[in-house]
C-alpha cells in the first residue's frame, strides 16, 4: 500500500514551509516515526516523521521548494517493508575509537553550521538528542570545552613573516542569494507593515523597585522554585493587567469584525541562530511568577537546541520583545500578525532623573528603561495605547500592585 507523506499543519497564520533537507533518499528503508525530512518556516524548523514503515519510493518536493499545508512531498511503499532491511535491522560495523556509539550522522542546519564554522569533528562530540542525534547544545558545549577540533584545526598555523600590518585581500563587494527562509521572513514582516496602520508610542520606567525586589528575594526564590527570578515575569504580569483594562490591545481584526479575546497568551521573543522566534505562554494569566520564569527558561533551551514545536509558537494574543539583552536603547518593534500590539523592552541604563517628593524635587541616579508599544491604529486609539503603556509603567514602578491585584 502506498502512503502519502504530507506537510502537517504549521500553526497560526503559517501556510507554507520550505524543504530544508531530506534525511532519506528514494529507495531507502524507513521505520515508523523515523525522521525523514526537515521543514523550515519563518518561525521554526520541524522534522517530518515517517507515517509508516516501508520504503521511500518517491521524493516529490526537492530541497529548497516551498510547500503548502497538506501538500504531498513523498511516497512510502508500506508493502515493501518486509523485503528490505529497516534501519533498526541493519548490521553495522563497530565505530572507530573516536566515534560516539550510535551517533546519528543526520544533523540539523544549525548543528551543521556550527560544526563547519568551528572546524569540528562531529564524531568526537557526545550526542544527547533523540536516536543519538547531536543537538545545538551538544556542539556549543564541545566548542566551549575545546574537545572536538579536527586534527587539521588543532595544528598551529604557519607563521608568515611580514613587515608592518598584514595585507588581507578582500573583495569590495560580495553578492549572495537570499535564502528561501529569509525571503519568507522578509515577506511576512513587510506584510505586517503594509496591512496594519502601525504606530509606536514610548515611555520610560524606573526599574529601582523591581531590581530591589529581585535582589532581596533572588536567593530564596531560586531555592524555593529551582528557577531564577528575572525581569520578564514582571512585565508579563504587568502586561496582562493592562490588557484586561484595555481589551482592544488583546484583540485582532478579522475582515470587518473585531475579535476580543478573554484569554491571555503572551508571546515572548527569543533569539536563535536562524532568527527571532516567538514561543507563547499559554494562559499566562493563570501562571505564577515561578511558572512564568520556568516556562520562559524552557523555551530558551528548546530554541537553542532547535526543539520548539509549532504548537509552542501558535495562539499568541500579545507579544513582548526584549531588545535590551542585545544592548538596544530604543526601537520600534513590528507587530506579530494578526496581533494588534507588541511591547518592546530595552537596555537598563543609569540616568539622572528628577524625583518629586514631599519636601520638593531632587535629582537622583536611577536605573531607567525605555518602553515602546507598537500598535495597530485601526483598532487601538492613541489614548488607549498611551494609557496602556502608562499602566505597565505604574505597575513596574510599584510591583506591589501585581501582588495585590491592583
Amino acid at each position: 500500500m502506498t502512503i502519502e507523506i504530507k506537510v502537517p499543519p504549521l500553526g497560526e497564520s503559517v501556510s507554507e514551509a520550505i524543504i530544508a533537507r531530506w534525511m532519506k533518499s528514494a529507495g531507502d528503508a524507513v521505520a515508523l516515526d523515523e525522521p525523514i525530512a526537515e521543514l523550515e518556516t519563518d518561525k521554526v524548523t520541524l522534522e517530518i516523521p515517517a507515517p509508516a514503515a516501508g520504503v521511500l519510493t518517491s521524493i516529490i518536493a526537492e530541497v529548497g521548494v516551498s510547500v503548502g499545508v497538506n501538500a504531498v512531498i513523498a511516497l512510502i511503499d508500506e508493502a515493501a517493508s518486509t523485503s528490505v532491511n529497516t534501519p533498526s535491522a541493519k548490521v553495522t560495523s563497530a565505530p572507530p575509537p573516536t566515534a560516539t556509539p550510535a551517533q546519528n550522522t543526520m544533523h540539523s542546519p544549525a548543528v551543521r553550521r556550527l560544526i563547519d564554522e568551528n572546524n569540528l569533528d562531529p564524531h568526537r562530540i557526545s550526542a544527547s538528542g533523540k536516536d543519538g542525534r547531536l543537538t545545538k547544545g551538544d556542539v556549543l558545549a564541545a566548542i566551549e570545552a575545546g574537545t572536538a577540533k579536527t586534527a587539521s584545526s588543532s595544528a598551529p598555523a604557519p607563521v608568515t613573516p611580514h613587515i608592518g600590518m598584514p595585507r588581507i585581500e578582500m573583495p569590495l563587494e560580495e553578492r549572495v542569494p537570499m535564502t528561501r527562509l529569509r525571503k519568507v521572513i522578509a515577506a511576512r514582516l513587510k506584510d505586517a507593515q503594509n496591512t496594519a496602520a502601525m504606530l509606536t508610542t514610548f515611555n520610560e520606567v524606573d526599574m529601582s523597585a523591581v531590581m530591589a525586589l529581585r535582589s532581596e528575594y533572588r536567593d530564596v526564590f531560586e531555592k524555593s522554585y529551582g528557577v531564577r527570578l528575572g525581569f520578564m515575569s514582571f512585565f508579563v504580569q504587568a502586561a496582562i493587567a493592562a490588557l484586561r483594562e484595555f481589551p482592544a490591545v488583546n484583540a485582532e481584526i478579522h475582515g470587518d469584525d473585531i475579535i476580543y479575546k478573554n484569554y491571555y497568551n503572551i508571546g515572548v521573543a527569543v533569539g536563535t541562530p536562524q532568527g527571532l522566534v516567538v514561543p507563547v505562554l499559554k494562559d499566562a494569566d493563570k501562571m505564577s511568577f515561578a511558572e512564568t520564569e520556568a516556562s520562559i527558561n524552557g523555551f530558551g533551551v528548546a530554541a537553542r537546541d532547535g526543539k520548539l514545536t509549532m504548537d509552542d509558537m501558535s495562539g499568541g494574543t500579545f507579544t513582548i520583545s526584549n531588545g535590551g539583552v542585545y544592548g538596544s536603547m530604543m526601537s520600534t518593534p513590528i507587530l506579530n500578525k494578526p496581533q494588534s500590539g507588541i511591547l518592546g523592552m530595552h537596555n537598563i541604563q543609569k540616568r539622572a532623573v528628577v524625583i518629586s517628593g514631599k519636601t520638593g524635587d531632587s535629582i537622583e541616579i536611577r536605573p531607567m528603561m525605555y518602553l515602546a508599544l507598537s500598535y495597530d491604529h485601526r483598532i487601538i486609539d492613541g489614548r488607549e495605547a498611551v494609557s496602556f503603556l502608562v499602566r505597565i509603567k505604574n505597575m513596574i514602578e510599584d510591583p506591589r500592585r501585581m501582588l495585590l491585584g491592583l
